[in-house]
């Protein structure tokens, strides 16, 4: 049996611990813990619980324990943009606002009125996105200023958790790109930028590779776990490490990393940032490796989850695709990026709104809703796809569905439809997957990232999906 890595992915809406092995060549996982997250509403703010989440990993750790299958690293993973800020004595300071809270609202325009939108994209290369970090710092400013006067250490959630592993605070590069304040040509925070904003440049630590280790557990979290382990830096923002696990045998295919959120794009050595890439929405977030992911944020699986949710989760996705399938001649779009769709009281009624105010047809039943969610998704895969052909001046033959959103087949026959390409799909667990490769080329199970990639093509089940004639 060979070593074990240890993968602690937290999405949106769940997390898991993953253990990874190389046996004979491939790749194995193992999923040995799972628990639930989401934003919680208190007081009309929507917050994560911090507290909640961190005895969540501790309580995975405590698996490994009871498997005796001890890992010899482990490394967290979430999502963008969201962050802690400490005082002197390492305690929260504030609210852990949630990217999908409203607090943001006009926090835009107070940014542009110190940087010219058109100025900002040139500096960093990032799409504007209204829950954006450097708009959530902006909100922090206006509402609370108290607590950046206060504010010592600047954390994003990976980074926050493996410093109360450790005891030792390191910022990870490429979750840190997410926040639109790192210049893409340093790889390191723009200083002046931060001082223009008004921010203290004091609080943000030198930004790390993947790779880099941040130390042993304490002594009281290995007293509470019942082992020691290295904890190690991936690439801590989770479509970073989904895009590392591509099993694309091409230099330059395009992917979608697509659970809550869909992230297409492809992988370049140099950021983007010109006027055509900010006027198409494209950003230019930091990948492994020193890559870029010249990506479009797409809103995703989300707005699915929250029909299921609003259904009392009595479906699973494999029968919403089937019935969605069934009314697939219904004739309704919407525009999956709408704000509207960001953070509905009801995503069921938003939609149905939303074809109701364009003259649509407005889908009633549960097929129908899931029909127009699951069309809408691919169509704009495909106008996105357009684009990003347009910006590179080339055409692409393919398209890796990565995520959870691969196992989603009714989407990927859209999809192959919309696109006119061939889609390949899967892993489903690339985040996870990512989350180990980082480790194991630091542990040297894997000398880079291409032979990480030919482990995880290798290793894995990929399915194909072909346009039909038109």
């Amino acid at each position: 049996m060979g070593k074990y890595y240890l993968a602690v992915d937290i999405g949106a809406s769940s997390g898991r611990h993953m253990l990874g092995t190389i046996e004979n060549g491939k790749l194995t996982l193992e999923e040995i813990y799972r628990f639930e997250n989401g934003m919680t509403n208190e007081d009309g703010k929507l917050l994560w619980d911090t507290k909640r989440l961190f005895q969540e990993i501790v309580n995975g750790m405590k698996r490994c324990k009871e498997l005796d299958k001890i890992p010899v690293s482990m490394s967290i993973d979430t999502w963008a943009v969201d962050y802690v800020l400490l005082d002197e004595q390492d305690q929260i300071l504030g609210d852990t606002f949630g990217y999908r809270d409203g607090r943001t609202t006009g926090m835009d325009q107070k940014v542009y009125e110190i940087i010219p939108e058109k100025e900002l994209y040139q500096r960093t290369g990032i799409q504007k996105q209204i829950f954006n970090t450097i708009y959530q710092l902006m909100a922090v400013k206006t509402n609370t200023p108290e607590n950046l006067t206060k504010a010592k250490t600047y954390l994003m959630l990976p980074d926050y958790f493996q410093f109360l592993l450790t005891g030792n605070k390191v910022s990870e590069y490429t979750n840190g790109t997410s926040t639109q304040l790192v210049d893409p040509v340093s790889g390191q925070w723009d200083l002046e930028l931060i001082e223009r904003l008004g921010y203290p440049k004091e609080m943000f630590l030198p930004l790390q590779m993947p790779g880099t280790e941040v130390g042993d557990l304490t002594e009281e979290i290995q007293t509470e776990v019942g082992f020691n382990c290295k904890v190690v830096l991936c690439a801590s923002h989770d479509t970073a490490s989904a895009v590392m696990a591509m099993p694309a045998r091409e230099e330059d295919a395009i992917y979608i990393s697509s659970g809550t959120w869909s992230l297409m794009g492809i992988e370049k050595e140099t950021a983007q940032c010109d006027e055509e890439s900010r006027q198409a929405n494209f950003t230019n977030e930091g990948g492994y490796d020193h890559r870029f992911r010249y990506l479009k944020n797409i809103m995703g699986l989300w707005m699915i989850q929250s029909v299921r949710h609003e259904l009392k989760d009595a479906y699973s996705f494999a029968e919403l695709c089937e019935m969605a399938e069934k009314c697939s001649d219904f004739p309704s779009r919407v525009d999956v990026n709408d704000d509207c769709f960001l953070a509905p009281e009801n995503m069921t009624r938003e939609v149905q709104e939303y074809c109701r105010r364009t003259g649509q047809k407005v889908p009633e039943t549960t097929g129908e809703i899931a029909a127009v969610i699951y069309q809408s998704l691919a169509k704009c895969y495909g106008e996105t796809i357009r684009k990003m052909e347009q910006s590179q001046k080339k055409q692409y033959t393919s398209i890796h569905v990565i995520g959870g959103g691969a196992n989603a087949g009714y989407l990927n026959r859209l999809t192959a439809q919309q696109t006119q390409k061939i889609v390949y799909a899967g892993p489903g667990e690339a985040t996870a997957i990512g989350n180990l490769m980082a480790q194991m080329i630091k542990g040297k199970e894997l000398a880079d990232l291409a032979e990480a990639r030919k482990c995880v093509y290798e290793s894995f089940d990929i399915k194909t999906y072909r346009p039909e004639n038109k």
